[in-house]
């Protein structure tokens, strides 16, 4: 009866709910989703436009949206600037990738491994402790820089590498959502493993992990996006130039060149937005299908 069920449901949806190709009936779908879509695409085609901008044209009244005589001289600006800098450029590039990529590993890691506890395991407080995560995810980082202040000066965690990474492995969010997809992994199956003697490890390695890649991919992408772009830690914890990051580097080079040249310190200001954003973009593009997943995941739920 109920694989009858299935099957008939499964030809209704092959037939008219998810058409495998074009069907007039989407007409209506398309007329509201593509403005939306342009709308939301308007931004990264400012930012591209805005960095390729002559200086007259980044300061034309009324402002232009589109660029009309592209030039690489913010660019050229840009490196140039860079060039004359103490410490070289190169430093606080590798600071940026290393720190960008060990902070990403190490929290998924502690977010999966966090959230499977909490997920399958029993133990005293895990309610409790959960409830404190959840609690943690009204609280914006602004509101929390003095606390964070005072644990890394007494961990003695100023002006060290670590204090790029470290503050910034809690991530709520990362628990709560990664909580929700193992919470949909079937207790049967991971019950089933362990009757066949496999340890906690190997059920969070070979099942839990291959379950929930779209919400690992999803996590990726915030912290990476959080670390990348982050230059409040160089700026509050970091005295010695070369431990600071990119990000930071890129916005003092800015605002610098603002103060003795207005235009020249717009036009690489534009042009260090899209360096800035083009990881990003990059990183999405590559995991999009996987954060989609996430998202129609988290709506069924």
């Amino acid at each position: 009866m109920k694989s009858r069920w299935l099957r008939k449901y499964a030809g209704i949806r092959n037939r008219g709910i998810n058409p495998q190709g074009f069907h007039v009936s989407q007409l209506k779908f398309y007329a509201l989703l593509l403005p939306l879509a342009v709308l939301m695409l308007l931004p990264i085609v400012f930012i591209f436009s805005h960095a390729f901008k002559p200086p007259d044209e980044l300061f034309a009244y009324p402002p232009r949206f589109f660029v009309a005589h592209p030039t690489f001289k913010n660019f050229q600006d840009l490196f140039a600037q860079m060039s004359t800098a103490g410490v070289p450029v190169s430093r606080y590039l590798f600071n940026s990738v290393t720190i960008t990529l060990v902070t990403v590993a190490a929290s998924i890691l502690i977010s999966s491994t966090a959230a499977y506890a909490l997920s399958k395991k029993r133990f005293g407080l895990k309610q409790t402790l959960f409830a404190v995560n959840t609690l943690a995810l009204m609280f914006v980082p602004i509101a929390v820089i003095i606390p964070r202040f005072l644990i890394i000066t007494r961990l003695g965690l100023l002006d060290t590498f670590w204090v790029h990474i470290l503050p910034t492995l809690a991530m709520p969010v990362g628990v709560f959502l990664l909580k929700q997809f193992i919470d949909g992994v079937p207790d049967e199956v991971i019950e089933a493993a362990q009757i066949d003697g496999a340890n906690d490890g190997q059920i969070y390695w070979r099942i839990v992990l291959p379950m929930i890649q779209p919400a690992i991919a999803t996590i990726g992408i915030l912290t990476f996006q959080a670390t990348w772009n982050n230059a409040e830690i160089s700026t509050l914890y970091i005295n010695s130039e070369s431990l600071k990051t990119f990000a930071y580097y890129l916005s003092t080079l800015t605002s610098t060149a603002s103060g003795a040249n207005l235009v020249a310190g717009q036009g690489m200001a534009a042009a260090a937005s899209l360096i800035m954003f083009l990881p990003n973009l990059i990183i999405f593009l590559f995991l999009q299908s996987q954060v989609m997943s996430t998202m129609s995941h988290s709506g069924l739920k």
